[in-house]
């Protein structure tokens, strides 16, 4: 019989979560919603519902995937009885409908990773063209292939050289390379315009009953609670792990993660957007889809921080 697999240490299943949440929904789709919903405006109801929905839902998948070592079918039939077994199966099946949105986006970041390492963001001269060129083409079909491909290689090695290991370095250097472009993005010339609206609420959206819907399906994608996904890690957690503890973690670090990235994203659109930054942030349509995948770009060809980090266009 196949041995059972445990990660190995609290900071393997910290960091092998954090790779469910920190992602496409804090870097890509925060700063969209943000920009949507009055900037700092949206940030209240969105930390209300850190803590009165996603911490507790994610103590409670914890919960959960420790006790039943099943997942989420297994789980709930244990849990509820088997007459609710329906439940688990519903979620498992919307956690892989949301999966098909996320294996896109990641195919976006792979042709953007291999476009900044033939160095075509650095010589292009309108990111706007490169983003809509991609998008409306074939382009994306490809690469969600091999985005699906990759997740499958990956899932096929295992819960400790698979998914822990991938998480450990993938995660750490997102947060390194979060890092380098934080201090570059403030220290822009009008980044302050970017970190006024990103942090300056307005009372006519706080009373709108929108903004506080988007704050609270926005702290699902954020955190990942309720998909199943953390309760089936949690079944490969030590008998020894502190619930709470691991879920304060995940769900703080990952709503860090989704404020540095707005951080990033709105100095970055306020200095170096080429048109007005209220109507490019607030505008519809794939322009503002791609929010990040225009200004991330232009940031990075703009990175001269170190001498490391300067690229020859040419």
């Amino acid at each position: 019989m196949k041995r059972e697999e445990y990660f190995t240490s609290r900071w393997g299943l910290i960091l092998a979560t954090l790779g469910i949440a920190v992602g496409t929904g804090n870097i890509w789709r925060f700063s969209r919603i943000v920009a949507q919903n009055g900037g700092g405006s949206f940030l209240i109801p969105w930390l209300i519902f850190l803590f009165i929905w996603s911490l507790p839902l994610i103590i409670a998948e914890f919960a959960i995937g420790k006790h039943t070592r099943k997942g989420p079918v297994g789980a709930i039939a244990k849990i509820a009885g088997k007459k609710y077994t329906w439940m688990g199966a519903f979620v498992a099946l919307v956690s892989t409908g949301i999966m098909f949105y996320y294996s896109v986006v990641t195919g976006w970041t792979l042709r953007y990773f291999i476009a900044s390492i033939s160095g075509e963001i650095f010589r292009t001269q309108n990111h706007v063209e490169l983003w809509n060129s991609f998008s409306s083409g074939v382009q994306p079909l490809f690469f969600h292939f091999i985005a699906m491909l990759i997740g499958s290689i990956v899932i096929y090695r295992g819960v400790v050289k698979g998914i822990e290991k991938t998480n450990k370095f993938l995660v750490i250097t997102l947060v390194v390379i979060l890092f380098v472009i934080l201090i570059k993005a403030v220290s822009l010339p009008n980044a302050s315009l970017g970190l006024t609206y990103f942090f300056t609420p307005q009372l006519d959206y706080l009373l709108d009953y929108k903004v506080w819907l988007n704050a609270l399906t926005q702290n699902a994608w954020d955190t990942g609670a309720g998909w199943g996904l953390i309760l089936t890690y949690a079944v490969y957690m030590k008998k020894k792990e502190d619930i709470p503890v691991n879920a304060a973690l995940i769900g703080f670090g990952n709503n860090s993660i989704s404020l540095i990235a707005g951080i990033i994203i709105f100095s970055t659109v306020f200095s170096l957007s080429s048109v007005d930054a209220m109507s490019q942030i607030s505008q519809s349509g794939p322009a503002n889809t791609g929010l990040t995948f225009i200004y991330l770009p232009l940031l990075f060809s703009n990175l001269s921080l170190y001498p490391c980090f300067r690229v020859n266009k040419y």
